[in-house]
Parts: structure tokens; sequence; C-alpha cells
């Protein structure tokens, strides 16, 4: 675990890997996105809370009850992409804390801050979607995430009557390269961080 990735896994990971926005016509099989769940599980949440739930969709009907929800410039690379996931938070996250984490009695640490309770979900769920990229990255996969959608359309459509919400989107499959964008600028590390 202290050795440092080559430079081809790190490119593949961050420094070549791209934001896709055109998808290759190549499906993704039942069992890779079992593996992408398998390794998005284990990267650490707060507490082991792990709030973040998942929906792979990639059905017609799933694809049709999901464009209303889209803004426009998000639904055309939405809805030709392979498998779009939305990720989710449990808003009741706290109700499995005793089974993931059974040091301590970290339920009520939940119970009674619904604020808190809110925060750590949504927070932690934006974890596990960033872990999501990663993972599929490490798959071979192409991802494409996003904000561009109506919350309360979506949760409607798909979380009606649960106590899942929805966080963002992240598109997924095999990219076309030839539909990127030019690779954008990042900041520099002095502008960007601050040694203490």
């Amino acid at each position: 675990m202290s050795q440092q990735l080559d430079a081809k896994a790190l490119g593949q990971l961050f420094t070549e890997a791209r934001t896709h926005n055109g998808w290759k016509d190549q499906s993704i099989s039942d069992e890779t996105l079992q593996a992408l769940y398998n390794l998005v599980k284990m990267g650490p949440t707060s507490a082991n809370c792990g709030p973040g739930r998942f929906v792979f969709v990639r059905s017609g009907e799933g694809k049709e009850k999901l464009e209303p929800c889209l803004s426009s410039g998000n639904r055309d690379k939405t809805m030709s992409a392979p498998v779009t996931v939305i990720v989710a938070h449990d808003e009741e996250f706290f109700e499995r804390l005793p089974e993931l984490f059974p040091h301590g009695d970290a339920r009520s640490w939940f119970t009674s801050s619904p604020e808190m309770a809110h925060e750590t979900g949504f927070r932690n769920s934006s974890m596990q979607a960033a872990y999501l990229i990663m993972a599929a990255r490490s798959l071979g996969l192409d991802t494409g995430p996003m904000s561009g959608f109506d919350p309360d359309k979506l949760n409607e459509a798909f979380f009606a009557g649960t106590t899942w919400k929805a966080n963002l989107l992240i598109n997924l499959g095999y990219g076309d390269p030839e539909k990127l964008y030019g690779r954008l600028p990042r900041l520099a590390f002095e502008d960007a961080c601050q040694l203490a």
C-alpha cells in the first residue's frame, strides 16, 4: 500500500482522464456495475456511514423517467450514455450504523440533530460520487458527472415514498474521443493551496 502508482496508472485516473460528453455504442455489463460498486463501497466515509445510494439508469423506461428531469444542455449526452448513475443519499443512513459502525452508538449522533444528519449524508455521498468516478476510470470506463437537473422532479420520479434524495448524476460508458472538448486549465498550487 505504500508504493506510488506509476505514470500510466496516474494518467488513467487523473492526468489523462477526461469528462466525456459523447459515448460509443457499447453497453456495460451487470458484472462491471457490481465490480464498480464493490470498489466504491470501500472508500472511507464518516463513521463508515456509507450514505450513498446509486441508481444505474440504463433501460429505455428508466431513461424516459430521467429525461424530463434534465436541463436542456445535459439532455442529449445523458440520453445517449449507456448508463446514467443517480447518486443519492439516504436521509436515514444512520439507521444502518449499528451494523456499519458497531464500536459505539453513532446512530444517536444523527437522530438528535437533523442538520448534522443532512450535512453528513450529503457530504459523504458526494465523496462516494468521487470514488465512483475514480473506480470507473480504474475499470476502463469513462464518466461525465453533472448537476444540471431538477432535483425535485428527479426525486419524485425515482424516490417518491423513500428516504433517498438525489445529489448528482454521472454518465457512465466508453467515451467517444471525437466529442471531447479541449482540456481546460486548472489552478496552480499557489493559487489554490496554503501551507500552514
